[in-house]
């Protein structure tokens, strides 16, 4: 069994529902894949002692974990009031409308096609709901419309799918971009460094104890992977395929696909740079 605090960013250990920190509950949707992990993890937040709940993705169209989240939420004495998404991949996001219905809310978004109602969201801007606070953001590079947002009275910052809780993410090309996603890790840095962000709740896999080391693991993991690209292409390997089978030989196959649209946003980084 491997020692969690010897892993990147020191995952808690299994993905469970419930209590992460003492205003977020996950409540994880019955999505579990290669791509999506033990599922996706929708947040309930909540500020303690008050009537007032925030839901980030709300998940796949599932009736059944829709309704689980509005019963969550009622078990603990809470009305839910509005919903936000990290970005608009249906493991997230494709449940928003259907949620809206059932609970009443606006959904506030970056992409203005994800949006119910008049606001939408994005940097700098501050949500609050029940004394709760949330700050948007930014972090692109996943996808063009990923956000992030941080919970400063937890120290704690929920990525969606920029930082997963186990292993790591793809850029999404050509919609993501790989320039984008190393400005974004950067910019979470920051926060673990300038606003003491220590934990990550992820939009998959278990919540991270150490937010600093796993920003510093992924930044490290592009890098070697970036090089890795560009010592295949100088040997010949000259199509995102092609790059792919060399370089992710050792990776599960079902995750190719992924992995090439990864390779292509890096292929296209180190093409802007004048590297290959």
């Amino acid at each position: 069994m491997s020692d969690a605090a010897a892993l990147p960013g020191q995952p808690r250990g299994f993905v469970v529902s419930g209590p992460a920190t003492e205003r977020a509950v996950n409540v994880l949707a019955p999505n579990p894949s290669a791509m999506t992990l033990d599922g996706t993890n929708t947040w309930l937040l909540s500020e303690p002692g008050s009537g007032l709940a925030v839901v980030v993705d709300p998940g796949p169209l599932d009736e059944g974990h829709l309704r689980h989240v509005v019963d969550t939420a009622e078990k603990l004495g809470k009305r839910i009031a509005l919903t936000l998404l990290t970005h608009g991949h249906p493991d997230h996001a494709e449940g928003a409308g259907r949620f809206a219905e059932l609970t009443g809310t606006a959904v506030r978004a970056l992409d203005p096609a994800l949006r119910l109602g008049d606001e939408g969201l994005g940097a700098g801007d501050v949500v609050t709901v029940g004394g709760l606070e949330l700050r948007v953001v930014p972090t692109p590079g996943h996808t063009s419309d990923s956000l992030s947002f941080h919970l400063p009275a937890d120290r704690a910052v929920l990525t969606g799918d920029t930082v997963l809780g186990r292993g790591t993410t793809m850029v999404a090309h050509p919609d993501g971009r790989l320039g984008d996603y190393l400005d974004s890790l950067r910019r979470l840095r920051s926060l673990t460094v300038d606003d003491g962000v220590h934990t990550v709740l992820p939009g998959h896999g278990p919540v991270l104890e150490d937010a600093q080391g796993a920003v510093e693991f992924y930044l490290a993991h592009r890098a070697s992977r970036l090089a890795q690209v560009e010592t295949a292409v100088g040997a010949g390997h000259r199509t995102a395929a092609e790059v792919v089978a060399h370089v992710y030989a050792d990776v599960d196959r079902s995750l190719w696909p992924a992995a090439e649209l990864s390779v292509r946003a890096q292929l296209e980084y180190l093409r802007e740079r004048g590297l290959i």
